[in-house]
């Protein structure tokens, strides 16, 4: 048997936190001497001390982990957390490219990266448009024709959304578009509103700051990049609009991502 501060030593676990997952019934001690009031642990519970510290580094909730040590929904719970990870890692990827913008003063510095867009669940519309000026009115109509027959349908968070244009060649005049809106469930559809089931998509990601009239040069500069580094397309490129005409005055301050599905 383990006093409790050699107990801390070889799981590397503080006694404040031992304390903690004895209150919360997760690793109770074996004995407890009732008249001193030591705690005393076997060595088989540096196993369950082991399993304990690796889900609070997986940030691991203590209810999460009650069920896992109980046995139950192991795999569940792992495959759960790793595509909240995902998530996580996503949104904190775009917060930093934002931050490489900043710092760079405005001054365009294209940086591509490889990275994976987590499966998903999307609404869909698909139109053709005149020209890109009716792109905010597909946004929005779209968005209120799925709320209306999906009433308090939530989005997911971080909010990932993006458009594709499916003619195969550049048009500035009837344009075929789909909006595409990450959501956190199926819905019901209609003639307009779809439901799409995305899997996990490797993409090539590239950044591009300012006019939409310059986004030529980001295409370019991504494809170029793909080809040279011997990536094979693999789908239609999605523009993610993350800063616009909606929340910047200022045209330089428009942030557009650009990912290319590449297998």
């Amino acid at each position: 048997m383990l006093k409790i501060g050699e107990f801390s030593k070889l799981s590397m676990l503080t006694i404040k936190a031992l304390r903690f997952y004895e209150e919360e019934g997760i690793l109770i001690p074996r004995k407890i001497d009732d008249f001193t009031g030591y705690r005393y642990y076997d060595t088989k519970q540096l196993v369950t001390a082991s399993k304990i510290k690796s889900l609070r580094q997986l940030d691991f909730s203590i209810e999460e982990i009650k069920l896992y040590l109980s046995g139950k929904m192991q795999r569940d719970l792992l495959v759960n957390k790793e595509k909240e990870l995902e998530t996580k890692n996503l949104f904190i990827k775009q917060k930093i490219f934002t931050i490489h913008y900043l710092l760079e003063e405005n001054k365009m510095n294209y940086q591509v990266v490889v990275k994976e867009i987590p499966a998903c669940i999307v609404y869909s519309e698909q139109r053709v448009l005149k020209n890109f000026g009716e792109l905010t009115n597909l946004v929005l109509e779209s968005a209120k024709e799925c709320l209306r027959l999906n009433p308090g349908l939530k989005c997911v968070n971080p909010d990932y959304c993006f458009c594709e244009y499916l003619d195969g060649e550049y048009r500035e005049t009837n344009i075929t578009t789909r909006y595409c809106q990450a959501v956190v469930k199926k819905g019901v559809e209609n003639d307009r509103i779809k439901f799409i089931e995305l899997p996990k998509t490797k993409v090539l990601s590239i950044y591009h700051k300012g006019s939409y009239d310059s986004l030529g040069d980001a295409y370019s500069f991504i494809f170029n990049f793909a080809h040279k580094n011997r990536y094979k397309v693999n789908g239609v490129p999605r523009e993610s609009y993350i800063d616009g005409v909606w929340n910047k005055e200022n045209v330089n301050d428009w942030l557009t991502e650009i990912q290319i599905p590449i297998e």
